[in-house]
C-alpha cells in the first residue's frame, strides 16, 4: 500500500488560495482529469481548489520530468496510467511542490484554468468496462426480494461476482439520462410488452481505473494488484429494473444496464487515498476464508476504503421551487464492500484476462447495513412496495422524468486533510 509522505501533510497549503480548506480539492488531493476550454482540444489536468493545472503546459514548459512529456500531452490518461505507480507518485510530489512553494508561482500560474470555464471529458478512452457485485448488503437486500429464504447464492462468498458492461455508453457526469425502452413483463401478464422503463433506478458505486495492464495469459497476484490501480471515481450504473427482471436469466444484465453509465470526471489516485485506508470488515462467523489466490494479510488490514458516499435527489418540482436536494442515502464504502479493490482486480485477471490501461471496473452497488445507507431505490422502496416521500410531498418508488441524482464522496481521517471526489450528476429525460 502507498505510504504517507510530505504530500499528505495536513498543514501544507497552496498559493492557489481557493485550494486551502477546499472541501474536495485541497493540495493533498491532486486528482487527474481531462478538460477543454472553448473549441480547444481536450488536455490532461489536475484539480486544485477551483482551478485546473494544465499538465500539457507544465510539460511543454519543462516544469515536470521530460520523460513524462508525451503521456501528459495527450488527450486522455491511458498512456499516463500505463506509466505505473512510481511515476504517479513522483508526479504527485512534483505537483505538490510546484503548487505549495511561492517561488514556483510565476512559472505555474499561466497554466491555471478556472474549473468554471472548463468542460470536463471522460478521463480515458475506455476500452473495457466490467461491473462487479461486491456490496454484500445490496446483494442480500436484492436477493431477499426474489429469494427470501436464500438471498445470497452459494458462490457469492467465494467469487467476486462481475459481468462485462458496455464501454461505449459510459459518459462523464452531466450527460442526460434518456429513459430507456425495452421488453418488460409483469408477473401476472401472459406476454411481455415493449415500452419505456417504469422502474428506472440508480446505483451508487465506485469506479476503479486500471493503470499498468497485464499480458494475456498472465494473472495479477493479490500482492501486486494495488499497483495496477491508477485511481478511483464515482460511478452510477443506471438500471431499468423492469427490463432487468425479465431479461437477466440466464446470462445476466444486458439492455437494462447498458443504456448509460455515468462517472465523475476526476480520478482520485491511490496515493491521495493513503490516509483513508482501513481494515476490511471482518467476515461473519461461519463465512469461508478467501481462496489462497485472493488472500493477503496486508490487503485485509488496509484494503478498505474510508470513503463517505452520499446520494441526493432533486425533482423537477423541487428545482422550480428553488428547494434544496433531498439526501437519499449516506454510508461508507469500507462498510459496504465484501471484496476489496485488490481482490476485484486479481480475480478479473485470474484466468489470464488481459487488463489494459484505462479499463474501468465498477464495484457494484455499495449499500451499508443501515437503512440510511442504501445505494438504490430498489432497496429504499423495497421493490416499489414502500414509496419514499420527499420533503415537498412528492413520492418516489423509482425515478421520474426530470429527477436529478447527484453522487458525491468525501474522505475524513484524524490527522489528515479531508479530500473529495467532486460529484457525479445525471438528470432523467423522457424516452425518445
Amino acid at each position: 500500500m502507498t505510504t504517507l509522505d510530505e504530500t499528505h501533510d495536513p498543514g501544507r497549503t497552496s498559493w492557489v488560495e481557493s485550494a486551502n480548506d477546499h472541501p474536495d480539492f485541497p493540495i493533498q488531493n491532486l486528482p487527474l482529469g481531462v478538460f477543454s476550454v472553448g473549441n480547444e482540444e481536450p488536455r490532461i489536468g489536475v484539480a486544485i481548489g477551483e482551478m485546473i493545472v494544465d499538465l500539457r503546459g507544465l510539460a511543454q514548459g519543462e516544469l515536470v520530468d521530460q520523460h513524462w512529456k508525451l503521456a501528459l500531452s495527450l488527450t486522455a490518461l491511458n498512456a499516463w496510467f500505463a506509466h505505473g505507480p512510481n511515476d504517479g507518485q513522483a508526479l504527485r510530489v512534483r505537483l505538490s511542490k510546484l503548487l505549495s512553494d511561492e517561488e514556483h508561482r510565476h512559472a505555474v500560474e499561466p497554466h491555471l484554468v478556472r474549473q468554471a470555464a472548463a468542460q470536463m471529458h471522460l478521463p480515458c478512452v475506455i476500452g473495457d468496462y466490467t461491473d462487479f457485485y461486491v456490496g454484500i448488503h445490496h446483494a442480500t437486500n436484492v436477493g431477499k426480494q426474489f429469494r427470501p429464504d436464500n438471498p445470497l447464492l452459494p458462490n457469492y462468498k467465494y467469487v467476486p461476482i462481475g459481468y462485462h458492461g458496455r464501454a461505449s455508453s459510459v459518459r462523464v457526469s452531466g450527460e442526460p439520462i434518456v429513459r430507456p425502452k425495452g421488453q418488460r413483463k409483469a408477473p401476472d401478464a401472459e406476454a411481455p410488452e415493449y415500452g419505456p422503463s417504469r422502474r428506472l433506478d440508480y446505483e451508487l458505486e465506485l469506479g476503479i481505473f486500471i493503470g499498468r495492464g497485464n499480458e494475456l495469459g498472465e494473472p495479477i497476484s493479490i500482492g501486486e494488484a494495488n499497483r495496477h490501480i491508477a485511481g478511483y471515481c464515482l460511478l452510477n450504473d443506471w438500471s431499468a429494473r423492469d427490463l432487468q427482471a425479465w431479461e437477466y436469466q440466464p446470462l445476466g444484465p444486458f439492455l437494462a444496464k447498458n443504456f448509460l453509465t455515468s462517472i465523475s470526471p476526476w480520478v482520485v489516485t491511490p496515493q491521495a487515498l493513503a490516509p483513508f485506508r482501513r481494515a476490511m470488515p471482518s467476515r461473519p462467523e461461519g463465512d469461508p476464508e478467501p481462496l489462497p489466490y485472493l488472500a493477503d494479510p496486508a490487503d485485509r488490514e488496509s484494503g478498505g476504503l474510508g470513503i463517505e458516499l452520499e446520494v441526493t435527489i432533486l425533482s423537477q418540482k423541487m428545482r422550480a421551487a428553488d428547494e434544496p436536494p433531498h439526501i437519499l442515502s449516506r454510508g461508507e464504502a469500507a462498510a459496504a464492500m465484501y471484496w476489496s479493490a485488490a481482490q476485484i482486480v486479481t480475480h478479473h485477471a485470474s484466468n489470464g484476462c488481459n487488463l489494459q490501461p484505462g479499463d474501468l471496473i465498477g464495484t457494484g452497488t455499495l449499500s451499508t447495513d443501515q437503512a440510511t445507507g442504501l445505494g438504490s431505490l430498489l432497496e429504499i422502496s423495497k421493490g416499489g412496495q414502500e414509496p419514499i416521500e420527499l420533503p415537498n410531498g412528492e413520492k418516489r418508488s423509482f425515478l421520474e422524468d426530470g429527477d436529478q441524482l447527484t453522487l458525491s464522496a468525501r474522505c475524513h481521517a484524524e490527522g489528515a486533510a479531508s479530500i473529495g471526489f467532486g460529484s457525479c450528476t445525471g438528470r432523467v429525460t423522457a424516452a425518445r
